[in-house]
């Protein structure tokens, strides 16, 4: 999805600025800057601004917010799923991880303010601009995404079950902010969010099967992460349910059917180029990239 019309990486970098200043306690400070940069893919903020620019979006700022909103809160669960008392990860992207490098206190308050920051971020650069009226509806999109019952953290607290559904969990472990995140792209595009959660639901389940997949058989010094950690704590996982075979056409099916889902709308063919274009770094061929 590398398309100049989508990058808001100077969105993200000038936002979380605003957060990160001299006033700030330092080690909080320089831990969310570690925390969101450098970046993974975006894959989450693209989206949300592909979105938004298929239905032809008249406020950017909304929906530069609200992708850089969807990406803090992306980031700040990232920090949180590597705590010890989740997957006590070591290493993010190929470098130690947020707790590793600045302790468990640290990483804690950063993945806690840069929640906030996303909510923060959004109230206060979109508010004051000519589509106000549409930030109530992208406020509740993004706080249904990140909480109960279906969000993210719903998500990682089905692993704290003695039994779940994968799908389920699949679906507010990973899908719940892809479903934010189209969901947001369309609403900041004044359009009804309804028939874009389809999208989000598959291509969230897709990046969490591909992440099942690359923790069973992936190389660490390749995809910059530990692997094994499903297996390692008992965690549902779409190998351990279906298999090798039956996980990778698992995650064939949602990206079609996701694709299949996309709303007709004025760029509808130029977003589902995109999104197949950018789907690729999920089918794990040769188990050379990262679901991060």
């Amino acid at each position: 999805m590398r398309d100049p019309l989508l990058d808001c990486e100077a969105d993200i970098r000038e936002y979380l600025a605003e957060h990160v200043t001299a006033q700030c306690p330092p080690l909080l400070a320089e831990a969310m800057q570690y925390a969101v940069f450098p970046g993974g893919a975006r894959v989450r903020p693209q989206l949300c601004m592909a979105v938004a620019l298929a239905n032809n979006s008249s406020d950017r700022p909304l929906a530069a917010a609200a992708a850089s909103a969807v990406e803090f809160l992306h980031c700040a669960s990232l920090v949180h799923d590597d705590l010890p008392c989740f997957d006590d990860a070591d290493e993010r992207r190929g470098q130690p991880s947020v707790h590793a490098k600045f302790g468990e206190r640290i990483a804690v308050l950063a993945g806690d303010a840069l929640i906030v920051a996303a909510f923060q971020t959004l109230a206060v650069h979109a508010i004051h601009h000519v589509r106000s009226e549409r930030v109530p509806l992208v406020l509740s999109i993004l706080a249904r995404g990140v909480g109960a019952p279906h969000g993210i953290a719903a998500g990682q607290a089905w692993e704290c079950e003695s039994s779940v559904d994968v799908s389920r969990y699949h679906r507010a472990k990973t899908g719940a902010l892809f479903i934010a995140a189209t969901c947001a792209g369309a609403a900041s595009a004044g359009v009804d969010p309804g028939p874009w959660v389809n999208l989000g639901a598959c291509i969230g389940e897709a990046f969490q099967v591909a992440d099942d997949i690359k923790d069973a058989v992936g190389d660490p010094d390749i995809i910059g992460k530990p692997v094994g950690i499903d297996a390692k704590l008992g965690r549902p996982s779409a190998v351990q349910e279906l298999g090798m075979d039956g996980a990778t056409d698992r995650l064939k099916q949602l990206l079609e059917e996701g694709l299949d889902s996309v709303p007709h709308c004025a760029g509808r063919a130029n977003l589902v180029r995109l999104v197949r274009a950018q789907s690729e770094r999920f089918v794990p061929e040769k188990m050379g990239r990262t679901a991060a």
